[in-house]
């Protein structure tokens, strides 16, 4: 072997290691890149992460935050409605007392302008009764030949029977002018803490024995269901009182007619009861008596409107009741099949 064949084959060598070298070289620094790109990765995998975390609880937070807005917005939302919904009742309430007195200062005046006239009409009625006495008793004293004393008869019995009816629509009127004085009559309007429970038991009793001293055959199947753990409310308890007159009156009324048509197959049944419902106290007054028919069921409140036959009701009063009742708050409403009952409803607040 000569020296030029070494040299060729060092210098091969030298290559071949120059190219491991760098190659293994190349190697490393591509493992080294790898490693920091993996760990690039690793780390900003792991910063989403945190700041998923940190954005999740953010979102938490904000969340609870505006539920407990939306709820503090929502109570004062309803408190908002609640007093807006108490100034417009108040505000209903006010306008219907100033109508209310307008109408009955109206009412009053014109009750008694009409008054003064009509007790002349009854009295003069009354005087006129007395006067045809004495022309019949003067007359069958005289000596009046048969057909004269049967014309005369006829003429003072036609004067009778006309002077009775004045006098019987004079009285009618004298009872509507009382009513409407007394529709017109300005109330207190102090209210008081009171009992419903009560003020029904005593105007019940009171409305049913009235009733009995005019008809000592009047009788009823009474029945209550008064709430017992009812709580006092503040109304004007003189108002209320008129307003169950009344209603107790009416059903004693329908139930009397039906067992005047009926007879004694039939039971006269008015049943009253209390009780609390939705924050509202509610009374029923229920008979089963002649009932109300559809045609005339929209006009019951109306002022002088009543079926009952001339001489035994204004139709004041369920006019009245209505109008007190609507001036404290509250609500009057009826159910009823005529034939077969009718209810009468009333809602007040508790407050």
């Amino acid at each position: 072997m000569n020296l030029p064949d070494i040299s060729l084959q060092y210098r091969v060598l030298i290559g071949i290691a120059a190219m491991v070298l760098l190659f293994s070289s190349f190697l490393i620094l591509f493992i080294i890149s790898q490693r920091k790109k993996l760990q690039y990765h690793k780390d900003l995998q792991f910063l989403h992460e945190e700041q998923k975390q940190i954005l999740t609880r953010q979102n938490v937070i904000l969340e609870k935050k505006v539920l407990e807005r939306t709820s503090e917005l929502t109570q004062q939302k309803e408190a908002l409605q609640q007093s807006l919904s108490d100034l417009r009742l108040a505000q209903s309430q006010l306008v219907h007392r100033e109508k209310m007195a307008s109408l009955g200062e109206m009412t009053a005046g014109i009750a008694h302008e009409i008054q003064n006239p009509l007790n002349f009409i009854n009295n003069f009625s009354e005087i006129n009764g007395e006067l045809i006495s004495d022309i019949k008793e003067i007359l069958s004293k005289e000596k009046i030949s048969e057909t004269g004393q049967e014309g005369i008869k006829d003429l003072t019995q036609d004067l009778k029977d006309n002077h009775e009816k004045i006098l019987f629509h004079g009285k009618r009127a004298d009872a509507i002018v009382k009513n409407m004085l007394q529709h017109s009559r300005s109330s207190t309007g102090i209210t008081e803490p009171t009992d419903i429970n009560a003020l029904c038991s005593e105007y019940i009793k009171l409305s049913f024995h009235g009733i009995r001293a005019r008809d000592k055959s009047f009788n009823v199947n009474i029945q209550t269901d008064f709430d017992a753990a009812l709580e006092k409310i503040n109304i004007v308890p003189q108002d209320f009182a008129r307003v169950f007159l009344n209603l107790f009156n009416n059903a004693f009324y329908s139930v009397n007619e039906k067992k005047k048509i009926r007879g004694d197959g039939y039971e006269p049944m008015v049943f009253v009861s209390t009780s609390l419902e939705n924050q509202k106290i509610i009374l029923k007054v229920r008979d089963n008596g002649m009932g109300i028919s559809e045609k005339i069921l929209e006009k019951i409140y109306h002022p002088f409107f009543t079926t009952k036959p001339a001489g035994q009701g204004t139709g004041l009063g369920l006019s009245m009741s209505y109008d007190i009742i609507k001036t404290a708050g509250g609500d009057l409403k009826v159910e009823t099949e005529e034939g077969v009952f009718a209810e009468f409803i009333i809602s007040l607040p508790f407050r």
